[in-house]
């Protein structure tokens, strides 16, 4: 036979040989050109790359956004706001933290105005909701070049609305968003593209999958640390995933969304998005309050445990899921070996980056007894170079104001209950003295011998504080972090990798870095999120983007002329006598431990079909 098939395969053989022999002549001078030429190729191949490139940039639309003076300027002349002195609570005053100036109002929305706000949205998610992975990447780029050509003023807004400095704004407001933005441009739509799942081994004809559809309106209520990422964060998130959103921002930083709100509404446009599909509420908790309950479809709330809370039981009455991203007090954990000239330097940024005014921040410095002295010195060095100051003053600072009124008020007295309690303070730990038309400022303070049973222990501070414990064995530095009622973040430095990896892995956190500082956050894949006081399920990665969808499950038949699904006889109504016996024997062959067990339910099936009346027999005289 397979004679016979070569035998006729022969003449087509030498047919295709035929045609093809006045190419080979061709091919073999066009190896040999690129074997001559591959310099001159590889140039133009790089060319042509770039040329693409450019091209490819330069068709993403350029937006054109106004600006006012406070926006665009370092230094404004402007009245000053006066905290204690009451004002009108229909609408929220808006003012520099670090110098009180005062940049206007925005109004205090009544629930009534949120829950048509939510109206708005969903019309707009309907649309939405239906529009290409094609066109969703072309509006976070939009966004992502508007970022890359506006960081100057993106920094200043945020500065001068929650008085960071600068530099803090690039790193906290500016690189992780701009890396979320890529990674949602790379890898998004891998994610949220149907996954095909296995069937198991009863229905192994089906073909079974999970969709992703978007949930519909996402509500988030953001805390006022980062004005500018606490809006995009969310924001290139749910839209991506195809929902709309409708986003409070906080009455301590709401003069922002001024600036922020122009640039996101002119990439609405431009990438043909509704306009509605994106809307700011501002106001004070009747506007948080219908936000959660007024029709969102899905809420992510990130902000202090007792709203948390308050959030949580509120959503309870319309069953709307709640992602929690509440209070954090990270242990920075540091071996003897680590290396103190780096981890130095970066248990610093820990603390103080922002004023340490983050979810994530270091609060609790675990530092080995033999490392301890030596790193405390180190610590205390720097601490008193460090200057502070109004974020955009003539002069550079390394600390900026605190944002929200009262906050160093209350630092002060987590630092004061801790020296009455034992500790000692190496740098800071005194509240200036009040100045008229001065802001909210609380120095970088270092506190040592922080012990158990003072309230810095358990609290959050979110402040300038950097508590340092000392520590003899890894057994004891992990009881010693795990002795909290937060778990956000956790980090880890020694010289053994192996070793910091261990530690790490038995603290009750959500979130741990290796031999570095919150890095996680910057590795977009993965979820962000903690455990017990510090919330619950995720934000970010591809399970944060997955919950922004619902999750539907499909399974449909894998061969439909040849295989599809019907009810045996045996269990067709009115049901047959060996209906049982077959549902056991069908057990038996597909799940039986052994070939001896299928064999056994194969018997059993052939039994119910071939001889239904010895079955019955069977039955009834066991019974």
């Amino acid at each position: 036979y397979i004679a016979a098939m070569l035998e006729a395969l022969t003449p087509i053989l030498g047919q295709a040989q035929a045609a093809l022999a006045p190419a080979i002549p061709v091919l073999t001078d066009l190896g040999n050109f690129v074997c001559a030429n591959w310099l001159l190729l590889a140039i133009a191949a790089v060319v042509a790359y770039v040329l693409l490139d450019v091209v490819s940039s330069k068709s993403i639309p350029s937006l054109k956004v106004e600006t006012t003076e406070a926006e665009a300027k370092d230094s404004i002349v402007a009245a000053k706001y006066d905290p204690s002195k009451p004002f009108d609570k229909d609408v929220v005053p808006c003012y520099d933290p670090a110098t009180l100036q005062l940049l206007g109002h925005v109004p205090a929305m009544s629930a009534q105005e949120v829950r048509e706000i939510i109206t708005k949205a969903k019309v707009a998610g309907q649309e939405w909701r239906k529009s290409s992975f094609a066109q969703r990447r072309k509006l976070l780029k939009i966004l992502l070049k508007f970022i890359i050509e506006n960081q100057e003023t993106i920094c200043r807004v945020s500065a001068r609305d929650s008085g960071k400095p600068m530099l803090d704004a690039v790193l906290g407001e500016v690189i992780v968003t701009c890396e979320k933005i890529h990674w949602l441009c790379s890898e998004g739509e891998r994610w949220l593209r149907p996954e095909k799942r296995s069937a198991g081994i009863m229905s192994f004809y089906k073909a079974p999958r999970v969709e992703f559809h978007p949930v519909g309106v996402v509500g988030a209520i953001v805390p006022w640390n980062y004005p500018f990422h606490n809006v995009l964060n969310p924001l290139t998130a749910a839209l991506f995933a195809g929902n709309a959103l409708v986003i409070k921002v906080s009455e301590y930083a709401s003069w922002s969304t001024g600036y922020y709100g122009r640039f996101i509404k002119a990439a609405l446009a431009a990438a043909g998005a509704p306009a509605d599909l994106v809307q700011f509420v501002t106001g004070y908790g009747e506007a948080g309050n219908a936000l959660v309950t007024g029709g969102v479809d899905k809420v992510i709330f990130v902000g202090s445990t007792v709203v948390g809370k308050k959030v949580m039981a509120a959503a309870a009455d319309t069953l709307t899921p709640v992602v929690l991203e509440l209070g954090g007090k990270d242990a920075v954990i540091v071996a003897e070996d680590a290396n103190l000239d780096e981890v130095v330097q970066v248990a610093l940024k820990a603390a103080f980056l922002n004023c340490g005014q983050n979810c994530a921040g270091g609060e609790r410095f675990f530092v080995h007894d033999k490392a301890h002295d030596k790193f405390v010195g180190k610590v205390a060095d720097i601490v008193s170079k460090m200057r502070q100051g109004p974020a955009l003053g003539p002069d550079p600072v390394d600390c900026g104001a605190m944002c929200m009124p009262g906050l160093a008020e209350k630092i002060q007295g987590l630092v004061d209950d801790a020296v009455a309690h034992g500790a000692k303070v190496v740098s800071g730990g005194k509240l200036p003295e009040p100045a008229p038309g001065r802001g909210f400022f609380y120095p970088p303070t270092v506190l040592t011998g922080v012990r158990p049973g003072m309230k810095i222990w358990t609290e959050e501070v979110f402040g300038p504080v950097m508590s340092i414990i000392r520590w003899s064995s890894d057994d004891e530095v992990v009881a010693l972090a795990n002795d909290c009622p937060f778990g956000l973040g956790s980090n880890v430095f020694a010289r053994s990798q192996a070793r910091a990896r261990s530690i790490a892995s038995r603290l009750e956190a959500g979130m741990s870095s290796v031999n570095d500082f919150a890095t996680t956050y910057m590795c977009q894949s993965l979820p962000f999120g903690g455990v017990k006081h510090s919330g619950f399920d995720r934000f970010a990665g591809i399970e944060g983007l997955r919950g922004l969808c619902v999750p539907k499950s499909v399974a449909e038949d894998r061969f439909p002329l040849l295989m599809h699904s019907t009810i045996p006889p045996p269990w067709q109504y009115p049901v047959q006598d060996v209906a049982f016996p077959f549902g056991t024997s069908l057990v038996t062959m597909f799940y039986g431990p052994g070939l001896l067990y299928k064999v056994k339910g194969v018997l059993g099936l052939a039994a119910c079909f071939l001889a239904p009346g010895l079955v019955k027999k069977k039955k009834d005289k066991q019974e």
